[in-house]
């Protein structure tokens, strides 16, 4: 072999050794999704007849896009939160009523997105139904977006109260007409809850659980639903009648950011 065939040879083989280390080099720095910590659990292993609604899995929510870390509508939560619901749900049956859940575990990447949302002045798509009565500028200093969420600690969930039998309800169309969280009833988006006074997620004071605005059947609601779950632990949030925290948090210093989905806690 000639010195320049050898040569031409080096350099192929070279050119060979540097394409495979190119090659592998994404392989390599993929690091894979963290998982949950074996105190988590799917809510379906623990009680399926509660309802799930999982808002932020779909383009139905403040921000009008599904939120990032949602993988699958699933509702994941500590193991305590999630016995204690199971317990309340049994004796809500009973009466005739079933609990539905919004929202539970919410991954810090998702917190993140909200963040960004709020920032974004020129973006308010869903203003008319979430937020008609609140200035964007004000998100943060109103208290209604946060850059930490007790929801990543794993014990806090959003829900309300539906009656038995569930009816239907029908799928959101983004695009479509809004219409403000605190209108009627008949008026709102349909949500085959009893009638707690607002939507979910409204922002505004009449989410405020005792907001003395609201009477009726809507306060009794309210309190029926309050009354429920702060007897097993749970803590409502005074500025917002869905939203709950069991008591004591299995980790009440620490956000997760592992992504809403099953396999996150596959064989807990």
């Amino acid at each position: 072999m000639t010195g320049i065939a050898r040569t031409l040879r080096a350099l192929a083989a070279a050119g060979a050794a540097l394409l495979a280390v190119t090659a592998a080099a994404p392989a390599a720095a993929a690091r894979p999704e963290p998982k949950a910590p074996p105190e988590f659990v799917d809510l379906r292993s623990v009680d399926s007849t509660i309802i799930t609604e999982m808002r932020y899995t779909t383009a139905h929510n403040f921000m009008g896009e599904p939120v990032d870390g949602y993988r699958q509508p699933a509702c994941i939560l500590t193991r305590p939160a999630a016995l204690a619901l199971r317990t309340a749900q049994r004796s809500l049956l009973r009466q005739g009523y079933s609990l539905k859940v919004y929202d539970c575990y919410r991954p810090q990447r998702a917190v993140d997105h909200f963040v960004r949302w709020a920032k974004d002045l020129d973006d308010q798509a869903m203003k008319d139904e979430f937020y008609p009565l609140v200035d964007k500028t004000r998100l943060f200093e109103d208290g209604y977006i946060a850059e930490k969420s007790g929801h990543s600690r794993g014990g806090t969930v959003d829900l309300t109260l539906v009656k038995l039998p569930a009816l239907p309800t029908r799928p959101y169309e983004p695009g479509e007409e809004l219409a403000p969280c605190y209108a009627p009833r008949s008026e709102r988006f349909p949500d085959n809850s009893v009638d707690m006074g607002t939507g979910y997620d409204c922002f505004d004071t009449l989410s405020h659980t005792d907001d003395p605005r609201v009477q009726g059947a809507q306060r009794a609601n309210r309190q029926f639903l309050k009354s429920t779950l702060t007897s097993l632990g749970f803590v409502n949030l005074a500025e917002e009648w869905w939203h709950f925290t069991y008591k004591p948090e299995l980790f009440p210093d620490t956000y997760f950011d592992f992504p809403v989905a099953r396999r996150s806690v596959a064989g807990h």
